[in-house]
């Protein structure tokens, strides 16, 4: 090519100020002078609009109920039906806990679920480290089949647990309620998927300075692994503290009822005062409700990084 092709090409690529042609590759440009354009993103109006229907289709429900435990018992189903009724009776909430002894079943199932939820804490860290840091022979397989528990419904199981729980003596006992459901394959999924994506180097570290698997558990692994302990922690609690199947086999006694069979109760003794039903059931709620509140932080962390899988 002849100095004066090229001068006249030079002069060409100068002229076209940066913009590119097809074909011509502009300066900062990809190949091919093809300059991308910016995405139409959705306006935050709409996302905002979208998020605050589905909080309202979810918190309705709840506003029913709160809004019905402040209204005598012929307010509640009248014709149209009206949020409000003709005064606010906060007297329904005593009414309902003197109507039966609901403050029992309040401390008998924060007991159960209580302590069910630190057994389970434990029993799924221990079996989650077990699988994710420990080698041995069959470990995957046995893992599997595990985690294949969880597809065997509680139905299928509540007869043979509760053979053995007569044999044992336990009915009516509060180790029936907790035991049986202490040791899940669900928490232990949760713990081992969080542990997996822990440095194996902080173990490694810590093996120099002489720690052993116990020391490790505790002082290096469950600290880092708070977010997803407290994501076990919450479900855990509310599945005890929801439980209705099997309280209503194994027991028949007061002194060890829970909340949803006092609940049950409440509306076979007394099923047309729905106003008292209504405070009792949000009584009940408030526990978990303030659970999840105080453990807020926490919980969007752990489910924003429990289950991602390991190294």
């Amino acid at each position: 090519m002849t100095s004066e092709a090229l001068g006249t090409r030079s002069a060409a690529l100068s002229a076209d100020d940066g913009t590119g042609t097809p074909g011509t590759p502009g300066p900062g440009g990809p190949a091919g002078g093809l300059v991308p354009q910016n995405r139409k993103k959705r306006p935050p109006v709409v996302s905002q609009l979208l998020l605050t229907l589905a909080l309202l289709l979810f918190l309705a429900p709840l506003a029913w109920m709160v809004l019905s435990s402040l209204k005598s018992a012929g307010e509640i189903f009248t014709t149209p039906p009206k949020l409000f009724g003709e005064s606010l009776l906060f007297s329904n909430y005593s009414d309902a806990l003197d109507f039966l002894p609901f403050g029992r079943f309040m401390l008998n199932t924060a007991f159960v679920a209580v302590t069910g939820t630190v057994i389970t804490l434990v029993t799924s860290a221990l079996s989650a480290y077990a699988f994710a840091r420990l080698r041995f022979r069959g470990r995957d397989s046995l893992f599997l089949v595990y985690l294949g528990t969880l597809m065997v419904p509680q139905e299928v199981v509540v007869v043979p647990m509760f053979l053995i729980m007569n044999q044992l003596g336990w009915i009516n006992t509060f180790q029936a309620l907790i035991l049986p459901w202490a040791f899940t394959a669900f928490g232990t999924f949760l713990l081992r998927q969080f542990f997996l994506t822990i440095p194996k180097e902080l173990e490694e570290s810590a093996r120099i300075d002489g720690a052993g698997h116990w020391r490790i558990l505790t002082q290096i692994i469950v600290p880092i692994a708070a977010p997803a302990f407290a994501v076990l922690a919450v479900f855990t609690f509310i599945t005890y503290w929801n439980s209705f199947l099997w309280p209503l086999i194994v027991t028949n006694d007061v002194t060890t009822t829970t909340v949803p069979l006092g609940l049950n109760l409440f509306l076979g003794q007394n099923g047309q005062a729905w106003n008292l039903l209504m405070a009792a059931a949000t009584i009940s709620m408030a526990p978990t409700a303030l659970l999840v509140l105080l453990l807020q932080r926490y919980l969007v962390k752990g489910i924003a990084l429990s289950g991602l899988g390991g190294r």
